[in-house]
């Protein structure tokens, strides 16, 4: 069987690996890790994103599993009306000022919720810039916004953003290749890698896949080349 390296981050080493047990529901014994990243590595919208730590955990042989199916399947405490609340004010506070600085001068932009998230919708005329390719655009103002709805709040906020459908359109197309792949690697007996992919896409496969009768994923790779493998059961 083949090991499998997951990466989380965290203020501290200590922090990223205990939040990489956590959710893979593992003790610090059954896995080997390394930074990979440190504090004075900088993302993207560096000046708003806190510095941060990337621990590589990888999962030793006899104690191998599928962390993001793990991740999927585990329950998520419901937003609180003060969570949600606060969540929205600070994007509002945020929102406000930022869509100001960008050459789009009609960007409208909507907040809603649900029980696990907020969900920030955002319309106007040429706003391709914002998504960007594959998205990947689109999935920094995600990280970004999930770091400006969760300041002050004792837990993450997580954000969803979609622009004019986009995020629809996109899931559609990567379950319609997760179907495609399937039966190709049950057809030819063989499993397939696919290209490298963001963790919110590489969570709408292994959903797309995970109750299959005949394939399994796993995620293999460090970010941002990390990658899906699909194979027989």
């Amino acid at each position: 069987m083949e090991e499998t390296t997951y990466v989380y981050e965290g203020k501290t080493t200590t922090e990223a690996l205990e939040k990489g047990l956590k959710e893979l529901n593992l003790k610090k014994s059954d896995v080997e890790y390394k930074v990979i990243e440190n504090e004075e590595k900088r993302s993207f919208f560096s000046i708003l994103t806190p510095r941060v730590v990337k621990v590589e955990i990888k999962v030793k042989k006899d104690k191998n599993k599928s962390a993001e199916n793990v991740q999927i399947k585990k329950e998520v405490k419901p937003l609180n009306e003060e969570e949600i609340l606060k969540g929205k004010k600070n994007l509002e506070e945020f929102l406000e000022g930022f869509l100001k600085t960008l050459p789009s001068e009609d960007i409208k932009y909507e907040i809603n919720n649900t029980n696990e998230f907020l969900q920030v919708n955002l319309s106007g005329s040429d706003l391709n810039y914002l998504i960007g390719y594959r998205g990947e655009v689109l999935n920094s103002l995600q990280t970004l916004y999930t770091t400006i709805a969760s300041k002050g709040i004792e837990r993450k906020i997580k954000v969803s953003v979609d622009i004019l459908g986009y995020r629809e359109k996109r899931d559609k197309t990567l379950e319609n290749l997760a179907d495609k792949l399937a039966k190709k690697v049950v057809r030819e007996r063989k499993k397939v890698v696919l290209e490298p992919m963001s963790s919110y896409e590489r969570k709408v496969i292994h959903e797309r896949l995970q109750n299959h009768p005949k394939v399994q994923t796993n995620s293999i790779g460090e970010e941002p080349n990390r990658k899906i493998v699909i194979s027989l059961k």
